[in-house]
C-alpha cells in the first residue's frame, strides 16, 4: 500500500475556516496552502486544528481534487483542495457548526 503523504493545517479563527472550509464538495473538504508538489487523486492525511479547539488535532483522510499550483494567477496562494473521505462526516458536521450563518454571505476564499 502506498504511503500517505502528511500535511497539517492549524485553523485560528472562523475567518480563517471560513477561507479555507469547502461545503460544495460532498463530505466537505479543506483547502490547504502549500507549495508542495501533489497528484490530483492522490491520498493525503491531514492533521487539522480547528478554531476554539487548539489542544485537539483531528486526523483526517482525504484525496487531492484540485490543485493551485505554484505561480497561480490573481490573488490565489498554492495550494491544494483536499476532499474528505466519507468517514469523515463528522469533522464537516463540525466545521459547519462552527460557520453555522456565515457559509452563504458571499465570502472571499481560498476555494473555488
Amino acid at each position: 500500500m502506498a504511503k500517505h503523504k502528511i500535511l497539517s493545517l492549524k485553523i485560528r479563527d472562523t475567518s480563517m475556516l471560513l477561507a479555507v472550509y469547502m461545503p460544495f464538495v460532498e463530505h466537505g473538504g479543506i483547502f490547504v496552502p502549500t507549495k508542495e508538489h501533489y497528484q490530483l487523486g492522490e491520498e493525503v492525511l491531514l492533521s487539522l486544528t480547528l478554531p476554539e479547539e487548539q489542544e485537539e488535532i483531528i486526523e483526517v483522510g482525504g484525496r487531492v481534487a484540485w490543485i493551485s499550483p505554484l505561480g497561480v494567477s490573481g490573488r490565489r496562494i498554492p495550494g491544494i483542495g483536499v476532499h474528505f473521505h466519507h468517514e469523515s462526516q463528522n469533522i464537516c458536521d463540525r466545521i459547519e457548526t462552527l460557520l453555522a450563518g456565515k457559509l452563504d454571505r458571499g465570502t472571499v476564499t481560498y476555494t473555488l
